[in-house]
């Protein structure tokens, strides 16, 4: 029986970021979807086909936390890791009330970002 394949929905607002990110995944063998925004998301109505989401926090309309809640909302269990370039401590904690697996810290290392998809891909 094959394998079921690793999807990774990547969401961003910054395109340059979209393009590497999902670079990085596929080269690591990942399905990656890219959407520039919460909303795009949300009319496109695929998470339920996704191994995991990155998140960015902060988009222009709305937040990767807002997003995680109405997802979770609509009973979503996909696992959420969130990314951020603007950290502070209650964003992180509002982060990790959400439920996520990781949270990042723009800009990270690759290799974070892969065990964070291999820990929700288990």
């Amino acid at each position: 029986m094959a394998t079921q394949p690793t999807i990774v929905i990547v969401v961003d607002d910054n395109p340059d970021f979209l393009k590497g990110a999902a670079r990085l995944l596929t080269v690591h063998g990942f399905s990656v979807r890219t959407f520039n925004s919460a909303e795009a998301l949300l009319e496109g109505n695929g998470v339920q086909t996704a191994t995991c989401l990155l998140l960015d926090i902060h988009l222009g309309g709305i937040s990767g936390i807002e997003l995680q809640r109405r997802l979770a909302a609509a009973g979503s269990k996909c696992p959420v890791i969130f990314m951020t370039a603007v950290d502070d401590e209650t964003t992180r904690k509002e982060a990790m009330t959400t439920g996520c697996i990781a949270y990042l810290r723009k800009p990270f290392e690759p290799q974070l970002l892969l065990d964070a998809i291999g820990k929700a891909a288990a």
